[in-house]
């Protein structure tokens, strides 16, 4: 009956965690689907064309209305706008859009590793908005959303937020232009691996490893070494 009654109190935990933490909890261990491309890395196979994304903000009373915007066939950028997210100044609606870059800029000192993603409006922004972007367990994980009014850069960093929905990055812009995930590219440091889901496990890890392998060889022979000369001995008597 105690053991009955943990599992449940256990089950009613879990539950209540996965409908606390952000969408893709249940995603498992890798993107809900294949990363779709600008420029496909060569171990990605396949591949799909990025999508494009549009949406209609209301203006009511001068204040535009809460609004959400992504593609509408990939959702890999997606980007919230509070009430009165706008300077809505003498306009009725105000039109969003969201288009994948059709070329892959490498700026100095950057690695991306999205898609870079344009996003407009008619309005400019005068409350900060949150913008998440999905990628690729194929390449590392990004550490940062980059900002850009160009696509020829400068590029800035606007951070990440500590925790994230699973192979999805979260930042908070106070304006619009480009948008891509991505790290310095002075790191990953040199002599590092990859392995699924885009962490980095750094060479000296697995030399670790074998150092206590082999330091456990030589106990291993000589016990190998004492159990045979035993036998021996029984043999001679």
């Amino acid at each position: 009956m105690r053991r009955a009654a943990l599992l449940a109190g256990a089950v009613i935990a879990y539950m209540v965690a996965a409908w606390m933490v952000a969408p893709g909890f249940y995603d498992g261990f890798g993107p809900v689907q294949p990363y779709k491309w600008t420029c496909p890395p060569p171990q990605a196979g396949a591949n799909e064309k990025p999508g494009s994304g549009h949406a209609t903000i209301k203006v009511v009373g001068g204040v535009s209305e809460a609004a959400s915007v992504s593609p509408d066939t990939d959702g890999q950028l997606v980007i919230g706008f509070l009430p009165g997210a706008f300077d809505a100044t003498g306009k009725t609606t105000i039109n969003v859009d969201i288009t994948p870059l059709p070329t892959c800029p490498q700026p100095p000192g950057i690695q991306f590793v999205t898609n870079v993603y344009q996003v407009t409006a008619p309005a400019p922004l005068v409350k900060p908005s949150p913008v998440a972007l999905v990628y690729s367990n194929l390449l590392p994980a990004p550490t940062a959303v980059y900002f850009a009014s160009d696509p020829a850069g400068p590029w800035r960093s606007i951070g990440a937020a500590q925790q994230s929905a699973l192979f999805t990055i979260d930042a908070t812009t106070s304006a619009l232009g480009y948008f891509a995930a991505g790290y310095p590219s002075a790191s990953p440091p040199p002599g590092t691996v990859t392995v699924g889901g885009g962490q980095v496990l750094p060479i000296v890890v697995a030399i670790i490893i074998v150092l206590v392998v082999l330091a456990g060889l030589p106990l291993a022979l000589m016990r190998r070494r004492r159990s045979g000369g035993a036998r021996d001995e029984e043999g001679d008597d």
